[in-house]
């Protein structure tokens, strides 16, 4: 998941760089001024400001050092080069408006999926996006806000440095946190349950379960939503006007507070679990009294 991340997020950010109107993320944006500046590729300037910003990372929060932030430092900036270049080699004259529209759109989406995709596994993060989750930790604030102020921060200094801001730089300082979010929720959270539960048995009789497990949630998912719309909606002729402003009000709250604490308890849920998976490798744990969550401690 975390490699497949990292390379669904360079090619978002390749689509996001095939034109200058658009513009790229705050922090790729801010590493192609500054490499321009100091005459050197966007994959050597990324991977030496990653070591700069890791060294910080490591005191004040090795926790969110492993794998994946080797990983993302090393690969992010040459596989961004190399997909641009087979872009160019894909498209190589003038692309219409339709096709920087899909640019936009797509490369906003696989950039933001990617993201949530490589950090969903836990095994550590991109120094860039180290430094919003450990503000969110320290200072109490949700993730969202700090991703936001953190790349409207980059933004500003992209700018400074000659960066290739545009459109989408703005759309990802503002959405980028939010869309993280919901690829969360609706991806990466599901895919690492799935993976878990084959990796268990792991057999093509145990992928089929998966893959019909899937298909009938999915199934269930929609059919429910559906029965309980049309049961809705054969009410709603019954509603005075004062009655259909107070469900509106109601259905608004009780969305904001089911987030509110989805987002809670998963939060908890997963400190939980770095906790005890640190206890476990650090032996502290008996043998036979590990609970079996220790098992599946990327979820």
């Amino acid at each position: 998941m975390a490699f497949i991340g990292i390379a669904i997020l360079s090619m978002g950010a390749a689509l996001l760089k095939a034109s200058p109107i658009l513009g790229l993320d705050p922090f790729t944006a801010l590493s192609i001024g500054m490499a321009s500046k100091f005459h050197t590729t966007l994959g050597v300037y990324q991977l030496g400001a990653n070591l700069f910003i890791f060294i910080f990372i490591l005191f004040l929060d090795r926790k969110k050092i492993g794998i994946g932030t080797i990983m993302n430092m090393v690969l992010v900036g040459f596989e961004i080069q190399w997909f641009s270049s087979l872009y160019h080699v894909i498209f190589p004259g003038k692309v219409t408006v339709l096709v920087l529209i899909a640019d936009l759109i797509l490369g906003l989406l696989m950039f933001t999926a990617g993201s949530s995709l490589y950090m969903a596994p836990s095994l550590g993060v991109a120094p860039y996006d180290a430094i919003a989750l450990i503000i969110s930790t320290r200072f109490h604030i949700k993730y969202k806000t700090a991703r936001v102020g953190q790349d409207v921060c980059f933004l500003v200094a992209a700018l400074i440095a000659g960066g290739p801001i545009g459109f989408a730089s703005i759309v990802v300082a503002f959405f980028a946190g939010p869309l993280i979010s919901y690829w969360d929720r609706s991806i990466s959270t599901p895919t690492m349950d799935y993976i878990n539960d084959l990796s268990e048995q792991p057999s093509f009789k145990s992928l089929a379960n998966v893959v019909t497990s899937a298909t009938k949630s999915g199934y269930n998912s929609l059919s429910n939503a559906y029965n309980s719309t049309l049961d809705f909606q054969m009410h709603l002729a019954g509603y005075t006007n004062q009655e259909l402003l107070k469900k509106i009000q109601d259905t608004e709250h009780n969305m904001k507070e089911s987030q509110r604490a989805y987002n809670e308890y998963r939060t908890q849920y997963r400190m939980l679990i770095a906790e005890l998976v640190k206890r476990d490798k650090d032996g502290e744990l008996p043998t036979n009294n590990r609970p079996s969550t220790a098992n599946n401690s990327q979820k």
